[in-house]
């Protein structure tokens, strides 16, 4: 099995090579201005993103393109055309959500006249063909765009010596990431290695499901007769203050709206990050060898097919949520454990009691509350979701729905453990948690 782990590095010679680092960065911002243009007139005339291969095709003679090594050029374009997509996705329910903007803050006179036009240090990527790594001496060589060889057919480098923290051994080097941090205004390296571990046995046998929804971000029922509940408070503080923060600047592309906006997503990184890594030790501990994960569609589309509307508030929480980006952080870090995760569908499970399998979307009488009119249980809407996604029940006979025996109304099924995010130490059980500020 491979896996890959990216170590931060301190760049030993920084003065050195800070120049050219900084060409590089700002020759980033200026390729992804230029596509960022191409883009939009391309939205505006025909209604279509053009994906990264068209970019790529469109842009490889540019002037711009040629700032940085080809293939750092072409994750430039990538990265932009992932940021359409998913603006694009985010519009259907979100008619406030902005397309990606552009990487430049601009000065004006008195007059209003802009005298001055400054591009921020973007991240450049270097991937295996522009990496030659010396592992003995702590150097990695880092291949120059062609604009900034001072010879046309120089065969030239920028010569990086790095130090990680102790114990770290950087092998298999597959990416270099320049990333420009502005508190420190200096650059640091992120090392992206790729490592062989052997495939570890599963923890046990039993299962796990997990439901993704709005207000609890995920619920897990596990087969062991215990359920988890994770609210979304903390991105939901997030999600209502960073953009009235960013609202604010003068320049919604400047240098302080950038950092408001890389600031969110770090704390969303740094939450589903947190948030898999809590579930796959609950998931060790309790002997889990399968997770089942509800498929999103139930959580963006609605049985039609069509855009599901959660209104202004509940679609402004969905816009900053990546599902698909936690069920990837999942899945990764479940397998290192030699836990397999499966996408299942959502279809009824909301409305389908999980101990007798009646299904009656008006059992959910309120908020968080399922109450089933065939046998009475009364317990958390969302667990009862997370247990018909372990479950898998729309994989059953529809003639012989799952029945658990005995009631559980009581117990796990009504009264989940909680766990909050915490900034600094993670998730941890509710009334552990008095930090909730944004």
């Amino acid at each position: 099995m491979h896996i890959h782990r990216t170590y931060r590095a301190t760049i030993l010679n920084h003065s050195q090579v800070e120049e050219s680092l900084d060409q590089h960065g700002w020759s980033a911002s200026k390729l992804w201005n230029v596509a960022n243009y191409h883009s939009r007139q391309e939205w505006d005339e025909t209604g279509e993103i053009p994906d990264d291969s068209e970019l790529k095709r469109e842009l490889k003679t540019h002037n711009t393109y040629n700032g940085l090594h080809s293939q750092s050029s072409q994750r430039v374009l990538e990265e932009l055309a992932e940021a359409f997509n998913s603006w694009y996705g985010t519009r259907k329910t979100d008619s406030r959500a902005n397309p990606p903007g552009y990487r430049k803050k601009n000065y004006y006179d008195n007059n209003g006249n802009r005298v001055h036009e400054e591009h921020p240090r973007s991240t450049v990527t270097w991937k295996q063909k522009g990496i030659r790594h010396d592992t003995k001496n702590g150097r990695v060589r880092l291949s120059k765009g062609a604009n900034h060889k001072e010879h046309p057919r120089a065969w030239e480098y920028i010569l990086v010596e790095y130090e990680t923290r102790p114990g770290v051994t950087v092998e298999h080097l597959q990416q270099v990431r320049a990333v420009y941090d502005k508190a420190k205004e200096r650059w640091e390296l992120h090392l992206v290695c790729k490592h062989e571990v052997e495939t570890p046995d599963a923890p046990g046998t039993e299962t796990a499901g997990v439901d993704l929804g709005i207000c609890n971000f995920a619920a897990v029922a596990y087969s062991t007769e215990d359920a988890d509940l994770y609210p979304g408070n903390r991105l939901k503080q997030d999600g209502y203050y960073f953009p009235k923060e960013i609202a604010k600047c003068d320049d919604s592309d400047g240098e302080e709206a950038t950092r408001l906006h890389a600031k969110w997503s770090e704390r969303r990184t740094h939450f589903l990050h947190s948030l898999a890594k809590h579930i796959v030790e609950k998931c060790t501990e309790k002997g889990v060898c399968r997770i089942n994960v509800g498929k999103l569609a139930g959580v963006r589309e609605d049985e039609n097919g069509s855009s599901t509307n959660w209104g202004p508030h509940g679609n402004l929480d969905l816009h900053g949520w990546a599902f698909d980006r936690f069920t990837n952080i999942l899945e990764y870090k479940a397998k290192v454990e030699g836990i397999e995760v499966v996408d299942v569908s959502e279809r009824n499970t909301s409305k389908t009691c999980c101990i007798c399998g009646r299904a009656d979307e008006n059992q959910r009488v309120e908020r968080g509350l399922y109450v089933c009119k065939e046998c009475d249980a009364a317990f958390n809407a969302d667990v009862n979701g997370a247990e018909n996604i372990r479950l898998n029940i729309n994989q059953r006979n529809s003639e012989s729905p799952p029945v658990l025996g005995g009631d559980r109304s009581t117990g796990w099924l009504a009264q989940p453990s909680v766990y909050l995010h915490d900034l600094s130490c993670g998730f941890s059980p509710q009334e552990q948690v008095v930090d909730c500020k944004p």
